[in-house]
């Protein structure tokens, strides 16, 4: 049956858009796996309708497929099998218009992050979205995962940036809610279908996203804090003085900051001796009220006993070199075995949630470390963890980050998504009845099952 697939794709888009398991193997299977891809097939589709054929020809056969983006994602959530179709969008990377007037791009989803916000600037304008993948994730996928990043403060999540979409269902209907309009009440907004449901749903090929008005200032400033409630009541200050100019607001915990800044061979802006590091951002169109208005909350921080010390960039290499430490941590990835972690929770629960997983661990491994650091503002953290023990300690790791969050009403996943990783946990952050519902959603609008098998449900 795979042959004749194979063979009914071939005819349908093409012998070079279609590779086989020998090309397949030459591909790693992730940013965070250099194994060999696996796969029977891999389709790459240059439109939507080629995309649509793929799905027809796939669903006709009960052909599984699996779809891929910029394969960054961090929760095993595009990982195919030997017997999968995978479907890569990688051909479909255009920016197909930007319209000023409406603050609009249409966009293809394999266009990679970088380059849209790269030729939305060249537009004078600016699309928000932003995280340390951005050289290599792509829109579809920022979509499918519903994707955060350092600028969800004042920008909000990729479902705040959606206007309408394009996507293609498990049997090839092309369902195209292409909307341009950021009001549109007719009906249900079926592209919510689509936004953060991983590709189990429907494979989006195109997307309406919102623009903003380029900043013209930017002011960065990188403090350190003596403790938790300082971070708090920071946050608390910069958003009641700065408004929606403010943009970024991330948290790095002392241990995260030590070693990234001595094993990972950042250089420190400042000692290590503090607890907490806080780099903020301000952005803005009026260079001398943005400059004042920045420097008068530095400075009632500072009289306000807030913040301990501070660096600020004074040009972009510098302000870079900053965003390196929170955003380059190879180093710790370097740690065998180490377990990335995405967990979301009320602010005022984190330094004691830290703390607890942090015990947990040392109690299981007596030498083994947690490194975290993450968004705060919007309750968004990243743990590593390294047992520093030769150990499969995953199970046991992840049992230790996610059970203190039933007590707090935290969830396992803030923007990665649940993939395979982190399905034995979904129904710790979702009740019975909305699991039940997923299900419902799946089995109406994939009946076969057919995409992403086995992901998220």
């Amino acid at each position: 049956m795979m042959d004749s697939i194979i063979k009914t794709l071939r005819q349908a888009i093409g012998d070079e858009a279609i590779l086989e398991a020998a090309d397949i193997a030459e591909r790693a299977t992730s940013y965070w796996d250099s194994a060999p891809m696996r796969g029977k097939a891999l389709a790459l589709p240059r439109n939507t309708d080629e995309v649509a054929t793929v799905l027809q020809t796939c669903h006709a056969a009960g052909q599984s497929v699996v779809t891929q983006g910029g394969l960054t994602n961090a929760v095993t959530a595009a990982k195919p099998n030997d017997d999968d179709v995978i479907l890569s969008l990688e051909k479909m990377n255009r920016v197909i218009e930007i319209d000023a007037i409406g603050s609009l791009a249409v966009v293809e989803a394999g266009a990679v992050l970088q380059n849209v916000q790269d030729v939305v600037d060249e537009a004078g304008l600016r699309f928000p979205l932003d995280l340390g993948a951005r050289g290599s994730c792509t829109i579809g996928g920022n979509i499918a995962t519903n994707a955060g990043g350092i600028n969800v403060l004042r920008y909000g999540m990729i479902r705040d940036l959606v206007l309408g979409l394009e996507a293609v269902l498990a049997d090839g209907t092309v369902l195209s809610s292409m909307n341009r309009m950021l009001k549109n009440n007719a009906g249900y907004d079926l592209k919510q279908l689509f936004i953060g449901t991983e590709g189990t749903l429907g494979v989006v090929t195109r997307a309406v996203v919102r623009l903003f008005p380029r900043p013209s200032t930017r002011h960065t400033a990188f403090v350190a804090l003596d403790d938790f409630e300082h971070v708090q009541a920071l946050l608390v200050l910069l958003r009641e003085q700065l408004a929606d100019s403010l943009s970024a607001f991330e948290i790095l915990w002392q241990d995260y900051y030590r070693f990234v800044t001595t094993v990972g061979g950042h250089r420190a802006p400042l000692s290590p001796e503090h607890p907490f590091y806080v780099v903020f951002e301000s952005e803005g169109n009026d260079a001398a009220l943005d400059e004042q208005r920045f420097t008068h909350v530095l400075t009632t921080a500072f009289d306000n006993g807030l913040i301990d010390d501070a660096v600020i960039p004074k040009s972009d290499n510098e302000r870079n070199a900053i965003w390196e430490i929170r955003e380059n941590f190879e180093s710790i990835l370097e740690c065998d075995p180490v377990y990335l972690y995405d967990v979301s929770l009320p602010v005022g629960e984190m330094a004691t949630y830290v703390d607890t997983i942090k015990g947990n661990i040392k109690a299981r491994w007596p030498n083994g470390e947690c490194y975290t650091m993450g968004h705060v503002a919007d309750g968004n953290l990243h743990p590593f963890v390294c047992p520093n023990e030769p150990v499969d300690g995953k199970a046991i790791s992840d049992a230790l980050v996610y059970e203190p969050l039933r007590a707090i009403g935290g969830s396992v996943s803030a923007e990665h998504g649940i993939g395979m990783d982190k399905k034995d946990w979904l129904d710790q952050s979702r009740s019975d009845a909305e699991v039940a519902l997923m299900r419902t959603l799946k089995s109406t609008l994939d009946p076969q099952g057919i995409l992403n098998p086995g992901q998220v449900l």
